[in-house]
């Protein structure tokens, strides 16, 4: 399935300054859940509607409502956190996994120590979410487990990816759709986005 890449004025703009190093701490944070607001919008474009009838003080309404199933968002502990509050100011009734994931500075390969989902998640349209796709690891640990429970044809919304990220989870998840605010140019030795915006879990909560 092919990359999207939302090229919107804003996200581009509100990107430019998630990039600068002199950003703050609270603005860092602010931008990420704005641009992952912006980014939603776009993603959930082909969601699907059904029509309806409500009363309004005036008269009878033909209208059109969202329909089939429900969302989730599935956020990426610890920097996939931060995306979904954005996200919930578009769809304040989306229900909301966690899948705890750390890199091995070493392996550079995902490790497991949280995972909690909703029960019907294989009912619900899936987003997941990452502010960054480096290697690829995490994003295909977690679609995997979100397979492995039913889940079918997740999306997958990062900030920010690698070439070399985006090519392992098409080879491991063809069929996920991957939407992005940008594609860098390569990973670096120690597993890094170039140019990138640093470690995004650092900037967002302040510990680096």
């Amino acid at each position: 399935m092919p990359v999207t890449v939302v090229d919107h004025p804003l996200v581009q703009h509100k990107l430019s300054i998630l990039r600068d190093q002199n950003t703050t701490v609270r603005d860092f944070r602010a931008l990420c859940a704005e641009i992952s607001m912006l980014m939603a919008f776009d993603a959930m474009r082909s969601l699907p509607l059904e029509d309806a009838l409500v009363e309004t003080p005036v008269a009878s309404a033909r209208v059109r409502r969202l329909a089939g199933k429900k969302l989730a968002l599935v956020a990426i502990l610890r920097a996939g956190l931060v995306m979904a509050d954005g996200i919930l100011s578009l769809v304040p009734g989306a229900r909301i996994g966690h899948v705890g994931l750390y890199r091995d500075e070493t392996t550079l390969e995902p490790v497991r120590y949280f995972l909690k989902l909703p029960s019907d998640i294989a009912e619900r349209d899936v987003f997941v979410l990452d502010p960054m796709l480096a290697t690829g690891g995490s994003a295909v640990a977690a679609l995997d487990l979100l397979v492995e429970r039913g889940v079918r044809a997740p999306r997958l919304l990062c900030i920010l990816a690698a070439p070399e990220g985006v090519a392992r989870v098409q080879a491991n998840h063809p069929d996920v759709e991957i939407i992005l605010a940008a594609l860098d140019e390569r990973l670096n030795a120690k597993g890094y986005i170039v140019p990138g915006l640093g470690d995004a879990g650092d900037r967002i909560y302040g510990t680096r």
